[in-house]
């Protein structure tokens, strides 16, 4: 009996209509169709399915955060209840630590890359080009290399590694039920909030994390899995963490009049500083390419550089202490120092070869840049009276911004830490210059800058998978009317005779593409005198608008609008250009927009009976 569960599922391109389909149905497959038709059609159990990947995550999460405490606490023999960057560890366990972890990751990592050579595909790649499908061992991979570099000193974050956790996870629950495609985009994104949501004890911050950079927008349809998996997250989470919130000023800010102005430079200059900082890990990943020796040596040579750095500014190791660094309030210089240091110890730590992200790191640089500009204001213009815990504030979310680019995110996240309005307010005046700045001086976020850089042609999350997926050879149509040549047109009217075809494309002796023949032209009277001499070859054009198997759909349209002509033949390759088949510009136009009417449908959350996986 045929797979008939498949082909409902949209597997096979031949499904049956809905009445004979059930008509053939037996009752074990009926019965197998209907769990899953719950599932995927039914918008409660997905936001139950949500929640369920939420609260997994969040405990997940949790473990991750005690774990990696414990290993710094092992590695550099911590005094317990002390934070890695608090204070000055041993100086041998300062520089061995990282030098130790370092070759320890580059030689992880280089027999992994022997098993498994791929590069591994966040959430935000997956939900752009795969349409949500990510691999849970390429997931733990990440997860793996970057609690060691977090355990080892490095001065990364491990929000990459709660990120890529959460939703590999929820996209391997979201492949196994089989979802539509974009509720497993959707799974995707309430992994990730569900992760940042866990981290920071910040549900909202969470699904907007999810909104803005892993889904690439806001929707209705996605309000209610995305925020039950981070209510979710924060809850489960909250069991192993204590409900500890990271960032919490501890009191709150006041902000009048002109100080929105002060919070608008403060945002400007972060924005700056953001570029600053994205650039010097590029910069520092090409010196560490430049120099000598095996890859795998790398990560080692790096931890001793950002070692070193330690010794002098213990504040670097690690994710850093926090956002807000009350020890070191009291100097411009100490928070000077501990800036630049911060900047080149994170550069040093991505460019070497550590993995993490900047998530914390960029909220620990604004930070101490904020808490600088506090400092200098009550200095130099003690007459503004300006609050330095806003500046702090300010220049934390700002900064975070322009790198993370998630100004919403940002903003959210310091109201949740510090049930402050008036404070997220000033955050929101900073963040929206910083992210202006970045936007228009730089063009990308940490994230997307990554992506440039490795050639990836995405700038964000929207999905345009489903576009490379609508190639050429999908649309195409095999039965393509070839002739030689080297015909005259007598030969080819009669191997072709009036209404039989209205365009003919061309082949030499060796099987070449030659050239597409309108055949209205072969058929003009105006050719009968010659029509027993005129070789076919003459009247052939466009020989070299064609197309490939891979084309999508919008090159396709681009070559038909630069070529002129009703039809265009796909080719195998572009060495062996012999002809496969052709696609119709009216067909290429119908499939697109049918594509896009798709697409919008899903992004609002409109449900088809049959939908598109």
């Amino acid at each position: 009996m045929p797979d008939n569960t498949a082909s409902i599922d949209g597997v096979g391109d031949n499904a049956r209509t809905g009445a004979s389909l059930y008509a053939t149905l037996d009752a074990s497959a009926a019965t197998t169709l209907s769990d899953r038709w719950s599932v995927r059609d039914s918008v409660l159990a997905v936001v139950l399915l949500a929640a369920l990947i939420g609260g997994a995550v969040g405990l997940a999460v949790g473990l991750l955060h005690e774990g990696v405490l414990a290993l710094q606490g092992a590695a550099f023999d911590l005094p317990h209840g002390e934070r890695l960057g608090q204070s000055a560890p041993e100086m041998l366990r300062t520089l061995g630590v990282p030098v130790a972890g370092g070759l320890l990751l580059g030689l992880l990592s280089s027999l992994v890359r022997r098993w498994r050579p791929n590069a591994i595909i966040d959430a935000v790649e997956a939900n752009a080009l795969y349409g949500g499908k990510m691999s849970l061992i390429d997931s733990l991979r990440l997860t793996v290399t970057t609690t060691l570099s977090n355990g080892s000193g490095a001065s990364v974050g491990m929000e990459a590694a709660y990120t890529q956790a959460g939703a590999g996870f929820a996209s391997v629950v979201g492949q196994r039920l089989r979802l539509r495609r974009a509720d497993l985009r959707t799974m995707v994104g309430c992994g990730a909030a569900a992760a940042i949501a866990a981290a920071y004890h910040a549900p909202l911050a969470g699904a907007f994390y999810a909104f803005e950079l892993v889904l690439g927008g806001y929707t209705l349809a996605a309000l209610a899995p995305v925020g039950a998996a981070a209510v979710l997250a924060v809850a489960a989470s909250g069991l192993l963490t204590g409900g500890e919130i990271p960032l919490a000023l501890g009191r709150p800010v006041v902000i009048a009049g002109w100080d929105y102005a002060a919070c608008g430079v403060v945002g400007f200059l972060a924005g700056w500083l953001s570029i600053l900082a994205m650039q010097a890990v590029t910069v520092a990943e090409r010196v560490f390419k430049r120099l000598p020796g095996p890859l795998w040596l790398r990560p080692a040579l790096g931890g001793a550089a950002f070692g070193a750095l330690a010794l002098a500014v213990p504040a670097v190791m690690g994710s850093g202490p926090g956002a807000v660094p009350p020890e070191l309030a009291g100097g411009a210089l100490a928070l000077a120092l501990t800036l630049v240091a911060k900047v080149l110890a994170s550069a040093l730590s991505l460019g070497s070869g550590f993995r993490g992200g900047l998530f914390s790191a960029s909220l620990f640089i604004g930070g101490l840049f904020g808490g600088l500009l506090a400092v200098a204001t009550d200095g130099f213009l003690p007459q503004l009276g300006i609050d330095g815990g806003l500046l702090l504030l300010v220049g934390m979310g700002s900064v975070a911004a322009g790198i993370v680019g998630a100004p919403v995110t940002m903003v959210l996240l310091v109201l949740e830490t510090t049930q402050d309005l008036w404070a997220a307010s000033g955050v929101l005046i900073g963040v929206v210059l910083s992210t202006t700045v970045v936007r228009q001086a730089f063009g990308y976020s940490f994230a997307t800058w990554r992506f440039h850089l490795r050639g990836v042609p995405i700038r964000g999350a929207y999905d345009v998978g489903w576009l490379s997926e609508l190639t050429a050879f999908r649309l195409m149509r095999r039965d393509a009317k070839i002739a030689p040549a080297n015909l005259t047109v007598e030969a080819l009217r009669r191997l072709y005779p009036l209404g039989a075809a209205k365009m003919v494309f061309t082949v030499d002796e060796a099987g070449t593409y030659a050239g597409l023949v309108d055949m209205a032209t072969i058929h003009d009277p105006d050719q009968d005198a010659t029509a027993g001499e005129t070789r076919v070859s003459t009247l052939a054009r466009n020989a070299d608008a064609v197309l490939l198997p891979g084309d999508d759909a919008r090159t396709v349209l681009r070559r038909f609008g630069s070529a002129e002509v009703e039809a265009l033949p796909v080719l195998s390759s572009p060495t062996d250009r012999r002809v496969i088949g052709y696609v119709t510009e009216s067909f290429a136009l119908r499939r697109y927009s049918q594509a896009l009417e798709r697409q919008r449908g899903e992004d609002l959350g409109e449900r088809g009976l049959w939908g598109r996986d």
